[in-house]
């Protein structure tokens, strides 16, 4: 069987600073598929204030559009009758965000590194381009609207916390394992959800309909591990706004701070991949991050129940079809912009969240040629497992 070629892979560490004192010693590291050892090159951000204050006027409108009814969003907001909000402001001020992220990206301090990665770099590559920062504001920012991942099809953008580790994992499984958390659906319609999941073929999906914390906790703790695990239903902040809590059911809420035991032991166990397809997203992957997990999907912003659904049909038939794990989420998430006539902004939502010490997962197939992911036929078998 003939191994996927590897990507080309660029890490850039944005150092200490935030958008109002700007980040003064930004460094890029290039891997380049045929040699081990990175090329580094080094620049900077200058200060950013007019990009904080865009950002905050463009989140207000936008939670005000998920405020209205109809959107059927995956958190729970208070619901107020929004009389204020124009979509042709929102409009202006998205165009108006991109540029400003785009000035405040070719400024001449950076520039070093943008025109050094392009003269290393072809259009044709496959690109896995990590972004590290804590800095909670930038981590909300589009990035892949930078000019860059447009000049380059086959480049997508990850998140990634400054500090990371690998985890020793036992051996991989020859089945895909999936545990699917559905949770509360007040509102929501998650059979279709279900029914995505449930038609990949030859795989082990095990459904946890509105579980109890007891349940969520024991399935975590199974002997044979899992590789991707999925939350779908309603999310929301916790009260003091350090994290993510996830309703599983219509009365209980649960945190990553409440399954850490559990969740550890998973990733040991091989757990790859976590989707949560929901809100509150950055706040889950902050926490998850700290368990070194290799990789994680998350929504940026509140996600409407049609924009999560899409997303999911359309990453599960690219990567179970032969795209990388990289360009699947990029397909799946420019493949939201058909939808932005009602739902503004749904493409900018998506993003990996990557432990830069693991490779990402590869959906292999043992016999080609690549069939649909939700053809009758059975004969196919997959697994998940890493590059090399």
């Amino acid at each position: 069987m003939t191994s996927p070629k590897k990507p080309t892979i660029v890490v850039i560490n944005l150092g200490y600073g935030n958008l109002l004192s700007g980040f003064p010693h930004v460094t890029a590291l290039l891997w380049e598929p045929e040699n081990p050892r990175p090329l580094k090159f080094t620049g900077a951000l200058p200060p950013a204030q007019e990009l904080d204050g865009i950002y905050r006027r463009w989140n207000l409108i936008y939670q005000a559009l998920y405020r209205r009814p109809g959107w059927h969003p995956r958190i729970k907001i208070d619901r107020e009758d929004i009389t204020n909000v124009s979509q042709v402001e929102f409009s202006d001020i998205c165009q108006q965000y991109l540029q400003v992220i785009n000035e405040w990206l070719g400024a001449e301090k950076f520039r070093n590194i943008d025109r050094q990665l392009r003269s290393h770099l072809n259009q044709n590559d496959e690109i896995q381009l990590i972004l590290e920062t804590d800095d909670e504001l930038v981590r909300r920012l589009p990035w892949h609207f930078w000019d860059f991942l447009s000049d380059y099809p086959q480049a997508e953008i990850a998140l990634s916390a400054p500090e990371y580790q690998r985890v020793q994992k036992l051996n991989r499984r020859k089945q895909i394992r999936i545990l699917a958390i559905l949770g509360n659906d007040n509102g929501l319609d998650l059979a279709e959800d279900r029914q995505v999941l449930s038609e990949i073929a030859d795989a082990e999906t095990v459904f946890l309909v509105q579980p109890s914390r007891q349940e969520v906790d024991q399935h975590l703790w199974d002997d044979r591990g899992w590789d991707i695990l999925f939350f779908a239903g309603h999310s929301e902040s916790e009260e003091n706004g350090n994290g993510g809590l996830l309703s599983i059911n219509a009365t209980d809420k649960i945190g990553i701070s409440h399954l850490k035991l559990a969740l550890k032991t998973a990733i040991s166990r091989g757990l790859q991949l976590a989707i949560f397809n929901s809100c509150q997203g950055l706040s889950l992957a902050a926490e998850l991050a700290d368990l070194h997990i290799p990789q994680i999907i998350v929504m940026r912003e509140p996600v409407s129940d049609r924009v999560a659904h899409a997303f999911l049909v359309g990453f599960i038939q690219a990567f179970s079809r032969g795209y990388s794990f990289y360009l699947a989420v990029r397909q799946a998430r420019e493949r939201l912009q058909g939808l932005e006539d009602k739902f503004p902004c749904a493409s900018w939502l998506p993003i990996i969240c990557q432990n830069p010490a693991e490779l990402p997962i590869v959906w292999r197939q043992q016999q080609p040629p690549i069939k649909p992911a939700f053809s009758q036929g059975r004969d196919r078998t997959f697994w998940l497992s890493s590059w090399g």
